[in-house]
């Protein structure tokens, strides 16, 4: 779209389905890289993937040409079909079907980058369910906890 101009940055976090601790150090790196790569593919700018065993976050620069659940549904999907078709798991793996997208201004860039970097660092502190309702709060978003993610504490 010419004379388009936009700036929109978006945290998106997703879990594995069933919560569990699927995603191994062993092949982590080249989900995430296949991830960063569906993004680019689609048109948007990665700006950083990282996660834990259960969940993702995707920082990601939005052009305004997709809506987030369309870009969520086919990062999941290719993701799913990326993982199964490596045989990573045994078994047949899949996201939960909810998400979570949070925007951030120019400005925050950094500290979401470095947030999301030091994911490991950070979770050793704080549980998944803990980060996401924090995220549901401090966004101010209203929520169920009924209709979150399928937690197994």
């Amino acid at each position: 779209m010419p004379g388009t101009f936009s700036q929109i940055y978006i945290q998106i976090v997703f879990a594995v389905k069933g919560r569990e601790n699927l995603i191994t150090n062993s092949w982590k790196t080249e989900l995430h890289k296949y991830i960063a790569g569906t993004i680019k593919g689609k048109g948007h700018k990665p700006i950083i993937v990282n996660g834990m065993p259960d969940h993702i976050h995707a920082f990601v620069g939005l052009k305004p040409t997709m809506a987030i659940s369309d870009l969520v549904r086919d990062i999941k999907n290719n993701a799913t079909n990326f993982v199964n078709d490596h045989r990573f798991v045994k078994g047949k793996f899949a996201w939960q079907e909810s998400y979570g997208a949070f925007s951030y201004s120019h400005s925050h860039i950094g500290r979401v980058y470095e947030y999301i970097l030091n994911q490991e660092k950070h979770h050793q502190k704080k549980t998944f369910k803990e980060e996401y309702i924090e995220f549901l709060k401090k966004f101010e978003i209203e929520y169920n906890e009924k209709y979150l993610f399928e937690w197994f504490d």
